[in-house]
């Protein structure tokens, strides 16, 4: 069965002595999963990256080497149980998802990939007892709120995705206390850094002010709170190393929003644009809202989780991640320039 304690022993983890491990990141493909895999391996740790059949993997072309891939399907239980099997993982880190994109709007597959998807998995961790599985939730399970909501509030989504994150939290929350398995889901707020997703805002707000321009944008209101991907990813290693209650649940996010506006206003002081931004060209989302702001108090507290990057700090490090990667600013230019 899934261990509840996790011994911190040998190697380093943000000044952390930890133990090597088989690890599994679902997802590892992805933007946040692609920069845990190379914390993960610089750490020391044996990682087996599980990718779907048609994954294309671009952001660790550079490192395919140094770890195991793997394939399945996450709807289909015996697939995942096989990658599993193989992989004997003592921590699984669960990124895949669909639906955190826009352009990803299939329902039916949201519902399998996201709560079939994750039950198919846990399953396979229980079968071969597996010490730690850190499952990715999100701020969209939460809907729209005045104010920071605690982990503990009624999730309200207002969207597919929301709904399906929803439920696959509160089934991973009833396994863990049910088998008194150690399981815990980390809900992201709006990650943001190297690697992502070249058509999301950040990474195309810079590249365009790089080149004296600003992208299409929505209403300057529209509020995120913008955490940076390397903080992130010291949340899921605390995640992995911490003793938890089985089935808990963390924000991960800074607990400060900031609008669209000031986004492009912290841009504009990095980077050398004298053009005005042209609000409102871009049709907002359904789920915009003027506050979306997390309550990172339980995850500070029981996780030790602090974040070291606000967005000045995050959008510096990330211009500078382009600029130290040419090649890196060609393949999203040409990504954006094609609309995926």
């Amino acid at each position: 069965m899934l261990g509840i304690d996790v011994p911190c022993e040998s190697g380093q983890f943000g000044g952390e002595a930890v133990t090597a491990r088989r690890v599994l990141v679902t997802g590892a493909g992805g933007f946040v999963g692609a920069n845990l895999t190379r914390k993960l391996l610089v750490a020391g740790h044996e990682v087996s990256a599980l990718f779907r059949p048609d994954h294309t993997g671009w952001r660790l072309a550079d490192i395919a080497g140094d770890i195991r891939a793997l394939t399945a399907d996450l709807t289909d239980a015996n697939s995942v149980r096989s990658a599993v099997q193989a992989a004997r993982p003592s921590w699984i880190f669960h990124l895949a998802t669909h639906g955190a994109y826009s352009w990803e709007r299939d329902a039916r597959r949201m519902l399998d990939v996201n709560i079939l998807g994750l039950a198919n998995l846990l399953d396979a961790a229980l079968t071969y007892e597996v010490e730690r599985f850190v499952n990715t939730g999100s701020s969209s399970e939460y809907g729209v709120r005045s104010s920071a909501p605690s982990e503990d509030e009624r999730p309200e989504p207002n969207s597919h995705y929301g709904a399906t994150k929803a439920a696959a939290t509160m089934y991973a929350r009833f396994i863990g206390r049910d088998r008194r398995a150690s399981i815990v889901t980390l809900r992201l707020y709006s990650a943001y850094g190297p690697w992502e997703d070249p058509n999301r805002l950040i990474p195309t707000m810079i590249l365009s002010a790089m080149a004296g321009r600003w992208p299409p944008l929505v209403s300057p209101e529209t509020a995120r709170d913008f955490v940076y991907v390397g903080d992130v990813v010291d949340a899921y290693i605390r995640a992995a190393t911490t003793s938890v209650e089985p089935g808990d649940v963390f924000n991960i996010g800074t607990g400060r929003q900031s609008t669209i506006r000031e986004a492009v206003e912290t841009a504009r002081r990095l980077l050398p644009i004298d053009a005005e931004p042209a609000w409102g060209s871009m049709p907002g989302r359904s789920w915009d809202a003027s506050t979306w702001v997390a309550d990172p108090t339980r995850a500070r507290a029981i996780l030790d989780w602090i974040p070291r990057h606000d967005l000045e700090s995050g959008l510096r490090e990330t211009i500078a991640w382009f600029r130290e990667n040419p090649a890196m600013i060609q393949y999203y230019e040409s990504r954006i320039a094609n609309g995926r």
